[in-house]
């Protein structure tokens, strides 16, 4: 039998947990004045569920800057403000943008984007500050050990509103952890991350432009069926067979002039306004690269990562970009604004210009002696002679890992032959 006056004591110890537990809640409950730094599991809801990435917050000569990371990416995002216990970041080269309420161990808010004519796509985002004594997880905070190994090549289709089109998928795989992209006909999905667990796998990725959360099982037959899910608009059902000499060669969209002996030219609008034409002095004699692309686009980004050290090497040897920006506003001012942003966050100092909106109907009205534009970016390569001696549709980013390779390998070839070449060599 216990005494009165330890049942009393312990009914002071209850109550003093319990007021410790709702001080506690209380504190997790109410929003902070900064961040806490650390990794956080950070997720966008889609609508075929949660699209994790890493997320790290740190703190650096007196200002938070945050981290997305995807597989090997790291992509600093310095744009940050703190303000009345919310947190709002804009998205390097891009308009979009992250708000989130700051909370003791979490933040809670929305992803923006900026998508077709100005519209906002609101996306739900939510991140959880890890424990540094627990291991980090993407989808499955408990892993399996006996997974099925989807590393390699696969010969991939994604079918959308009853069309199908190819893509292959590069997978690499240690224990449940899988890492890799899917190659389309016009780019890739850029780093893919996530966990296989059994006889299913998901990956998603998230670096500030578009959000991607793949879901696949394998059947009975070893093959891949699933989903895909871009943003809150764009769904994608996945089938995929192995083969490891898949290819997207003569698969895809193909631009080419509509007369071959025709001249390729153009005049757009630099962001100041003036008139900019191929045919300017500016480009006289020597080997133009015209690149066809958006500041929304995660592809253009990976190309002009690209090209701003390429320009800086070769500009001295006889070569110009432009860049031909597609942009998601019909008004100029918003469009310039747009790409001013892009230019100061890549670092790009070859000349572009405001071609018009996104839409590839519209960008092709743009471009009549074009047969049509089918993807960003579309890259054009013209030689000293002003003839197109290449056409080029979509971009191999670094995520594809030897297709990038080998694609800067050939450009850089295609230039240097041209580069040899007299202007009156390259015009018979």
């Amino acid at each position: 039998m216990y005494s009165a006056a330890w049942t009393s004591a312990h009914g002071v110890f209850l109550r003093l947990v319990l007021a410790a537990t709702l001080v506690t809640v209380a504190a997790c409950g109410r929003p902070v004045d900064e961040p806490p730094t650390g990794h956080y599991r950070a997720t966008l809801q889609l609508p075929g569920g949660e699209a994790p990435f890493g997320l790290q917050i740190s703190a650096e000569n007196d200002r938070f800057v945050l981290y997305l990371e995807n597989a090997t990416e790291r992509t600093r995002v310095d744009n940050v403000t703190i303000a009345d216990g919310e947190l709002t970041a804009v998205f390097p080269g891009y308009e979009n943008s992250l708000q989130a309420r700051m909370y003791r161990d979490r933040l809670e808010g929305n992803v923006t984007l900026i998508k077709d004519r100005s519209k906002e796509q609101v996306i739900p985002f939510r991140a959880q500050l890890q424990d540094k004594s627990a291991a980090a997880y993407r989808f499955y905070k408990q892993p399996l050990t006996d997974n099925a190994d989807l590393a390699g090549r696969w010969a991939m289709t994604l079918t959308s509103d009853g069309k199908s089109s190819p893509a292959v998928a590069l997978f690499e795989q240690q224990h449940d952890r899988i890492t890799g992209t899917v190659m389309t006909p016009t780019g890739d999905h850029r780093f893919l991350e996530g966990q296989v667990h059994g006889d299913e796998a998901q990956l998603a990725t998230f670096a500030g432009g578009l959000a991607y959360l793949y879901k696949v099982k394998v059947n009975p037959q070893g093959e891949l069926e699933g989903e895909m899910w871009q943003g809150l608009a764009s769904h994608s059902t996945v089938t995929a067979r192995r083969d490891e000499n898949a290819t997207l060669e003569g698969q895809g969209p193909s631009t080419e002039l509509k007369d071959a002996t025709s001249r390729f030219d153009f005049t757009f609008r630099d962001l100041d306004g003036n008139e900019v034409s191929l045919h300017d002095e500016k480009f006289r004699n020597k080997v133009v690269v015209v690149t066809l692309g958006g500041s929304w686009c995660p592809n253009c980004h990976d190309e002009a990562v690209f090209l701003v050290p390429f320009y800086e090497e070769y500009q001295s040897k006889g070569v110009e970009i432009v860049a031909l920006m597609f942009e998601r506003h019909g008004e100029f001012e918003r469009a310039a604004q747009a790409v001013r942003g892009y230019r100061k966050d890549l670092g790009i100092k070859f000349t572009t210009l405001i071609a018009g909106v996104s839409d590839t109907d519209e960008a092709s009205k743009a471009l009549p002696t074009l047969t049509g534009i089918y993807g960003y970016p579309t890259t054009i390569v013209v030689d000293r002679a002003g003839t197109v001696r290449d056409i080029h549709v979509g971009f191999s980013g670094p995520a594809t890992g030897r297709h990038y390779e080998e694609y800067v390998a050939e450009f850089r070839s295609l230039i240097d032959t041209l580069l040899a070449e007299s202007p009156a060599a390259a015009s018979d």
